[in-house]
């Protein structure tokens, strides 16, 4: 009975020490894991990444354009729109679009474009128009009086435009043929007026 003891005893002081050790081992692996880096980590600080930069708006002068001038960027800029302007005056014109073309003509150019969309309805003339492209633009004139600008835009394009009569007869243009065509359109546009806009004011050729 007393052997039992001393050997029951002892078998508890060893489970304690193998617990222990236990116990250390697996602090230790997970020192090891949680402490390695894993290929996963943001490589930003989470503290940077939350910010917002920003750039103060105080130290940034806006650069003011020189409107005695078209160059550069500006010109560009004007060129493009002046040709998506050509396209869409063009095909709004032969459908019929009033209120397309109110937004991209002056007032006097609008009244002569909607004579001419009456008239033509008025004698039944179907009109056929599809825009290809624009070959070439160029700024031919460009200047400031008083408080409006002025831009005279060469057009070379190419369109195929047929006009049918009542009874559906070509009486001009071809369906078949690709043509060229060679426009000058004026547009204008007042500094003054907080729309970006330029108007078709006059067509040249």
């Amino acid at each position: 009975m007393y052997i039992y003891q001393i050997m029951s005893s002892s078998f508890g002081y060893l489970d304690i020490i193998l617990l222990g050790m236990i116990a250390g081992f697996i602090i230790l692996r997970l020192r090891s894991i949680l402490g390695r880096k894993t290929g996963h980590e943001s490589k930003v600080s989470p503290s940077f990444a939350e910010k917002k930069f920003s750039i103060p708006t105080q130290d940034i002068e806006p650069v003011k354009q020189n409107l005695e001038v078209l160059e550069g960027k500006e010109k560009k800029e004007f060129l493009r729109g002046a040709e998506i302007a050509y396209e869409s005056i063009l095909t709004s014109f032969a459908n019929g679009d009033l209120i397309k073309l109110k937004a991209l003509l002056s007032p006097n150019m609008f009244s002569n474009f909607s004579e001419a969309i009456k008239l033509r309805n008025k004698e039944n003339i179907k009109s056929e128009f599809t825009f290809i492209g624009v070959k070439e633009s160029s700024v031919e004139k460009y200047e400031k009086i008083k408080d409006n600008l002025f831009a005279t835009v060469k057009f070379v394009a190419e369109v195929i435009s047929v006009k049918r009569d009542k009874e559906n007869k070509i009486i001009e243009g071809n369906p078949d043929k690709i043509k060229f065509v060679t426009d000058s359109w004026k547009f204008s546009k007042n500094i003054n007026n907080k729309s970006p806009n330029w108007y078709l004011s006059e067509i040249t050729s």
